[in-house]
Order: C-alpha cells, then sequence, then structure tokens
C-alpha cells in the first residue's frame, strides 16, 4: 500500500480474494431496476471462484426476499448469501438482554423475523414495557411508529438501530432513510442510538465469520458507510461509481472514507487494478498523472497507456491528493477537483 492509501493486485479481484462482501443499493440494483455490467461482474467473478455475500443495511425485508430479487436480476443467490442489517441488529440485542426480553419493533418483517429468530419477544407498544426499542427502514413506516418509540426510549428503554444511513437509493432518486427517521426519534428524546449497521464492522464480521473466509474485500458504492466499515474492520475496500458517491469525493475524502481500490462498476472485479506511483513528482497510474502544488490538484492524461481506463486518472488524482494530506502539505482546494466523467452519475 502507498502511503497515499491506495493498493493494487496484479490480478483479477476475484482471484486475489476469496470472499467479496457485496452491498446491494446503488451497487447491485437500484430499486427495482438492475445496474448496469452488475449480474455481468458477479456471475464471472463467481466463476473465477469468488464467493459472494451481500450485506446491506436495509432491514426492511427478508434474506429470502433479496435473494429472490438478485435471482430476477440474472444474480442467482441463496438466502444464505445475503446478510442485512436486520441480523446485525439482533446480534447487537444479543449482546445485553436475555432471550425472552421484550422488544419493540419499528420496522418491516425482516426486523421482526431477525429478532424473533434470536429469541425475543416482539412487543408492538411502549405500554408493554419494552426492554428495548430496535429500528429499522420500512416504507410503511409512520409518525405513530416513530412516536411509539419515543415513549418507550423516553421511558428507559435500550434504543438500537439498524442502520444510520440519511439517504436511500431508489429508482427515482434519493428517498430518506432510515437514519432520518432515527433522528426523529433522537429530537424527540435526546438520545442516541447504538448502531448495528455499516459503518460499524459487525456485519462484516458476521458475514466473514458464516462464510470461513480468510482474505476478503468489501465492494460498496457509499464512502461513509461501506469503506468507512471496511476501514474500520481493517478489510480492504472497492468503491464502485455506480451509486452514492462520486469519483470526486474519493479525491476528497477523509483518511477514514478512503476506498483501498476505484473501479466504474462491478467488471472491476474481473480485472487487475494499478498502484500508482510516484515519479519525478507526479503520482501516475498506467499513464495518467496528478500532482498537487500550491494546494491545488493539477491532472494530465495525455500519456495514457493502452490498458489504461477511464478510472487510471482518479487514482492518480486521489494518490496525489491524499499524499498531499497525509505528508503534512495540505488539503486540496475542493474548487480544483474536476467532475471526473466516469461512474453512473
Amino acid at each position: 500500500m502507498t502511503a497515499a492509501g491506495l493498493i493494487g493486485t496484479d490480478r483479477p479481484l476475484a482471484e486475489a480474494y476469496d470472499l467479496a462482501l457485496v452491498d446491494l443499493d446503488g451497487v447491485a440494483y437500484r430499486g427495482p431496476l438492475p445496474i448496469d455490467h452488475a449480474a455481468e461482474g458477479l456471475t464471472s467473478a463467481r466463476e473465477r471462484g469468488l464467493g459472494l455475500v451481500f450485506v446491506t443495511n436495509n432491514a426492511s425485508r427478508e434474506p429470502e426476499s433479496v435473494s429472490d430479487q438478485l435471482t430476477s436480476l440474472g444474480i442467482p443467490t441463496q438466502p444464505d448469501e445475503v446478510m442485512t442489517a436486520a441480523q446485525a441488529a439482533a446480534k447487537v440485542l444479543e449482546t445485553r438482554l436475555a432471550p425472552g426480553a421484550k422488544v419493540l419493533v419499528v420496522g418491516g418483517a425482516g426486523l421482526r423475523t431477525a429478532v424473533t429468530t434470536s429469541g425475543f419477544t416482539v412487543v408492538g407498544s411502549a405500554d408493554d414495557e419494552p426492554d428495548a426499542v430496535v429500528q429499522g427502514f420500512a416504507p410503511e413506516l409512520g409518525w405513530k411508529d416513530l412516536a411509539e418509540a419515543a415513549y418507550a426510549v423516553g421511558r428507559g428503554a435500550w434504543y438500537v438501530a439498524s442502520n444510520l444511513d440519511l439517504s436511500l437509493p431508489t429508482a427515482r432518486g434519493y428517498a430518506p432513510g432510515n437514519g432520518a427517521l432515527v433522528g426523529a426519534v433522537v429530537n424527540a428524546t435526546g438520545v442516541t442510538p447504538d448502531s448495528a449497521g455499516k459503518p460499524s464492522p459487525r456485519m462484516y464480521e458476521l458475514a466473514v465469520e458464516r462464510a470461513g473466509a480468510e482474505r476478503v474485500l468489501v465492494v460498496g458504492d457509499r464512502l461513509d458507510t461501506d469503506l468507512a466499515g471496511a476501514r474500520a474492520g481493517g478489510y480492504p475496500g472497492l468503491h464502485v461509481l455506480t451509486g452514492v458517491n462520486t469519483a470526486r469525493d474519493d479525491v476528497l475524502a477523509e483518511p477514514h472514507l478512503r476506498p483501498h481500490l476505484i473501479g466504474e462498476d462491478l467488471r472491476a472485479l474481473l480485472v487487475a487494478h494499478p498502484e500508482p506511483r510516484l515519479e519525478s513528482g507526479w503520482w501516475v497510474s498506467r499513464g495518467a498523472a496528478a500532482r498537487v502544488v500550491d494546494g491545488r490538484l493539477e491532472l494530465d492524461d495525455t500519456k495514457l497507456a493502452d490498458d489504461a481506463d477511464g478510472v487510471d486518472i482518479v487514482r492518480a488524482a486521489c494518490a496525489a491528493a491524499w499524499d498531499s494530506v497525509d505528508s503534512g502539505a495540505g488539503a486540496v482546494a475542493p474548487d480544483s477537483v474536476p467532475e471526473f466523467a466516469v461512474g453512473d452519475h
């Protein structure tokens, strides 16, 4: 790994790792719609021996529902290849609650099933005196559900959230996510919940334990959840540019949010990834070059190698910008960082 934080591989990622922990929304699909090249990339990666577990902060759905959707989109998946934030939240509850403890579930079927499977008693009201409140996203949640959670938390129930994502990608755009709904309860009670989902690495750890893998790669589209979780858990993280965060976001990312690898889409699993190198003051990736001068990013893509792709200039730019920060020279001026012409944006 360079000082700038990117790593490289001399063989395709699908051959360098034995398990990929793959996010769903913004990576494999967007709402009900497939993402271009997702099925191609994942199917080919599997054929090369890469195991897959789909790890999602969405707690509203059963693993069977998720696996059925993936299969319908050309990505054959079994329910035990899905790890949801609902399952992780139930595991968090197990750390403090005894079997049979009463839990007020504010969320969808996936969360209710996970809590029940863990041996807890699901209740529907703060008046049932629950020991804990667990909240996950479900599109049918309304004011009455949030109010019931607030009443229980205000009376002392332990508050757990499946995740704190502020936004949720849908086919029509970005909608409020679970974190936005959790915010209503937090504002009403002043209590911040314990979170089971990314960026906590707990779901990754559970998935790795289930799969028995040794060489693990995290794949996601969000820096503040997927890639931050990879950094927190000590896993290399691949950022695919098909969802929330852009290539420009990579360049400007704070150290704990930085990806280790960058790809335009899931076909990135099928190729080797160059590691940027420092040459004569420029950070270079297959001929694409970048440097920081007086706090401003300078790019040169006039000498691209025949095997270069659109992400090479992003890799070089990240290496230059991150090195400037890490060396103490200072952050790059945001207005000097362009919107790169790669990714699904």
